[in-house]
């Protein structure tokens, strides 16, 4: 009986000197993950902070096709972790949008939004223009056209161009793009920010600079 406690003492002891080394150390901590991390898309360097990616298989430095981002409106912040939603909590998780979406992609040589603003979209808008607030600028797509049910946004100073889904069953939303070196940037807001629109092109004028240094 010896020998066999004996062996049995000392296999018990291997077993748990194994599962001592191999058990993981770590814990769940945001503070071990960089703050910010260096990706190129399309060639073009960009400094993107690790909180504010949407994708966590997009959450690793180096060459990628595109990043999708969400920011914080209008701190421009990366957003706090989305809480967990149930039944119950259903009715108070409807909230307004309070974040700016951002998609960094390759352009692999296409159409440049600038140009598409200039000779596409004219092709299809109604020929009346509707002056809005403090300079912004409206026209209407025509409908049967491929941007039916949507309108034009432009400004000079500062800059802005958004094209806009008009408000229906869900809350319109806008689309504004410009590129940088090999790297076009969508950014994605509510129709409804366009109230404060000098805030808006001011936010995505900020958060390219925080990106990509001067932007251009």
């Amino acid at each position: 009986m010896m020998p066999l406690l004996l062996a049995s003492t000392i296999a018990a002891g291997a077993i748990a000197l194994v599962a001592y080394l191999l058990w993981p150390t770590w814990e769940p901590d945001a503070s071990s993950s960089p703050a910010r991390l260096p990706v190129s898309i399309g060639a073009t360097l960009f400094n993107v902070p690790t909180a504010a990616i949407r994708m966590k298989i997009q959450r690793h430095s180096g060459p990628q096709e595109r990043v999708d981002l969400s920011f914080a409106y209008p701190s421009l912040e990366a957003p706090d972790a989305p809480k967990h939603v149930s039944t119950d909590t259903l009715d108070e998780a409807v909230q307004p949008i309070d974040r700016i979406f951002l998609s960094i992609s390759a352009h692999h040589d296409s159409l440049a939004p600038d140009t598409r603003f200039r000779t596409i979209y004219p092709r299809y808008l109604e020929q009346a223009s509707i002056p809005g607030q403090d300079g912004l600028t409206m026209r209407a797509f025509r409908d049967g056209t491929p941007y039916s049910n949507e309108d034009l946004f432009f400004a000079n100073t500062p800059s802005l161009n958004a094209r806009c889904t008009r408000d229906a069953m869900t809350p319109g939303m806008c689309l504004s793009e410009r590129r940088i070196d090999g790297a076009d940037l969508t950014f994605r807001f509510p129709r409804s920010w366009l109230a404060q629109w000098h805030d808006v092109a001011n936010a995505m004028d900020r958060l390219t600079v925080q990106l990509h240094g001067s932007g251009g």
